[in-house]
């Protein structure tokens, strides 16, 4: 049977104690990492949250204590109570290493079975089997500081926001859903049968309302939900710090963000940001780098050969250009003798995913060229293409062409960032933030044969730009800015509209009749009647951002109790089906799957 604390208390942690306490009694708590047995000498690595420290048991030591640390085993709980003393071996890996505690009194707490895998850092265990027995992964150092340092930056940003003037507000779970954009995950009432609640997506409508409300300045570390497919740095549930401000321009907003950041690094991992930070418009981030988020700690710039090539007749660069799309390429310098025309041909399949039919090459060798297009090309055309691109012996040229624009900047965006991670092309000596403002205002979408917005229906247009709304939707820039870290989005924001005439000619814009924008967005559009200021704000991904300032391979290493690429919860088994009895009170049948 366990042992209580009864007559103990926990004076320190394990990781703490140092040399300056040797000759002190102290009461320490935690799980045993390893006992060895030497016979008239037992040694337990005692492990909490601070770290190691051994306890010492020896032929002096009191018979049943003796007998209890001879019983211990890997995580095992223990406390133990004695006096610091100096090791005679110590152990320049571990803080504690200088001392030990002689232990005089020893409660077995908790005892334990051998657990799946070993409790140690960077342990090479499958990612199923850890999320499994997530409570038992959250006990590993390794692990264990990640979350520390999610706590560490939430402080952070609590105690910044604080400091700016900003009030922390909850707003609420359950709300109505507004479908724009993502799907909401729904939440039946019960008391209103057949009618749903959603969870948020953001706080988007309640923290524009908190500015009408007077409120001025507004933060909150958000729970926001979206039913999407998962991948590396996505999540179902995720959490935002999210701040509003009134009487602001864009220039404002910015000014705050990168005040936080600043700060963060600083406080978190001691690292000097240097700001402001660089700017650069959606139009040239994607048309340089083919991402509106890109990523510039290596060259691997796009270059648009569409001029080079407009009055030549091989079909696919003049398919693509008659067809109001380009021909562009990028030129991996030098290393032509590492890029096989086998791994060439698996970077065509590779490509495909992201829209492209193919991949054009040529590869400039100090043996010899071989290309893929070159022949089909009049000799002053492949002359041309050579020099826009700064062909040299060593280089491998890399061309896509597409009647989508979008097709090519999404297959060289994604190309160069392969490219510089497989070659070891990125600088990953400091972090690299910029903003890429001035995005589009919307989107066209094939599939709903519509424009949709890029951010969200409440983003306000550039005022040069308002005119054109109706006459030429697809031309406005939106008052949007996306804070961009090591090629990752970090955090976006907007101005809002804030004038009830333009946002109905918003919705207008976005094929919402007066009545759909009312059904759906009525309570927005009636408080705006009655003054809302100027106002605008962002949101960062918090996950995201630790997962980078961490450096970790993926955000669920970054979340206590994440999901999986199914959206499931391997530990608790959620989503599970419920009782008859539940889903009657709800008013709900499932229907037998077909």
């Amino acid at each position: 049977m366990a042992e209580f604390m009864t007559g103990i208390k926990r004076t320190n942690y394990c990781g703490e104690l140092r040399a300056s306490d040797i000759g002190k009694t102290v009461t320490v708590c935690g799980w045993v990492q390893r006992q060895r047995d030497l016979g008239q000498l037992i040694f337990i690595d005692l492990r909490d949250r601070t770290g190691i420290l051994q306890l010492a048991f020896n032929d002096a030591t009191d018979r049943a204590v003796f007998d209890k640390a001879f019983s211990a085993r890997s995580e095992y709980v223990l406390a133990a109570t004695g006096v610091v003393r100096e090791r005679s071996s110590k152990n320049a890996e571990i803080p504690t290493g200088d001392i030990e505690i002689e232990v005089a009194d020893l409660r077995v707490l908790a005892k334990s079975e051998t657990p799946p895998f070993e409790i140690v850092a960077d342990s090479n265990v499958k990612e199923d089997l850890r999320l499994k027995y997530r409570y038992l992964d959250l006990r590993r150092p390794d692990v264990q500081d990640k979350i520390i340092g999610r706590h560490k930056i939430v402080k952070v940003a609590r105690d910044y926001f604080d400091d700016n003037r900003f009030v922390e507000i909850e707003t609420p779970v359950l709300i109505k859903s507004t479908p724009e954009g993502a799907r909401d995950y729904l939440v039946p009432s019960r008391m209103f049968p057949g009618n749903f609640f959603a969870l948020p997506q953001s706080p988007q409508l309640y923290k524009q309302l908190l500015m009408l409300s007077g409120f001025d300045r507004y933060m909150q570390v958000a729970r926001c939900f979206r039913d999407e497919d998962l991948r590396a740095d996505r999540q179902p549930e995720f959490t935002q710090i999210d701040f509003e401000m009134s009487f602001v321009n864009a220039d404002d907003v910015m000014e705050i963000a990168e005040g936080f950041m600043k700060l963060v690094y600083k406080k978190v991992l001691d690292i000097d940001l240097v700001t402001p930070f660089r700017r650069m418009t959606w139009h040239e981030a994607m048309h340089r780098f083919g991402s509106d988020k890109p990523d510039l700690r290596f060259g691997l710039e796009l270059i648009d050969l569409t001029d080079d090539l407009k009055n030549t007749e091989f079909r696919v660069f003049k398919g693509a250009i008659d067809g109001g799309g380009s021909v562009r390429g990028i030129n991996l310098k030098g290393l032509a003798d590492k890029l096989s025309r086998k791994e060439i041909d698996k970077l065509t399949e590779w490509i495909k995913s992201y829209g492209a039919k193919g991949l054009a090459w040529t590869r400039l060798t100090a043996n010899g060229e071989t290309s893929s297009y070159e022949k089909f090309l009049a000799p002053e055309e492949a002359a041309a293409v050579r020099k826009t691109l700064g062909a040299e012996t060593g280089d491998v040229l890399l061309i896509v062409a597409s009647d989508e624009n979008k097709v090519v900047f999404d297959s060289l965006g994604a190309l160069r960032c392969e490219l510089a991670a497989r070659f070891g092309l990125i600088d990953k000596s400091k972090p690299c933030l910029l903003w890429v403002t001035d995005f589009p205002l919307f989107e066209f979408s094939k599939e709903e044969n519509r424009f949709m917005a890029m951010h969200h229906p409440f983003t306000c247009p550039c005022v040069e730009d308002i005119d054109k709304l109706e006459s030429d939707p697809g031309s406005v820039n939106a008052i949007a800015y996306d804070m961009v870290l090591n090629g990752n989005e970090v955090g976006g924001g907007s101005i809002r509209i804030n004038d009830p005439e333009l946002q109905q000619r918003m919705f207008k814009a976005l094929g919402l009749t007066p009545e759909e924008a009312q059904k759906r967005f009525g309570f927005l559009i009636d408080a705006f009647r009655f003054g809302a200021p100027p106002h605008g704000g962002m949101a960062f991904g918090l996950d995201r951002l630790v997962m980078l300032m961490l450096d970790c391979d993926s955000i669920r290493d970054v979340i206590a109790f994440p999901k999986v690429a199914s959206s499931s919860e391997l530990m608790s088994g959620a989503p599970t089906d419920v009782d008859e009895a539940q889903l009657a009170e709800l008013g709900i049948a499932i229907l037998p799957k077909e």
